[in-house]
């Protein structure tokens, strides 16, 4: 749930440019994780699980 003033959400008192300033920022930090999440998994061998060595 978002913030609230009174009987109504802070998401409700944005401005058209506020929540596309908001929405473009969230795409780019979508954009920058699946990119860290490819890269990865990028030279790893089809079929094969990764290594996972615990401590």
């Amino acid at each position: 749930m978002t913030n609230r003033i009174g009987n109504k959400d802070i998401a409700h008192q944005r401005g058209k440019a506020e929540k596309a300033r908001i929405k473009a920022s969230n795409k780019a930090m979508e954009a920058e994780k699946k990119a860290a999440a490819n890269a990865k998994y990028r030279n790893a061998i089809k079929g094969q699980e990764t290594e996972t060595r615990g401590p």
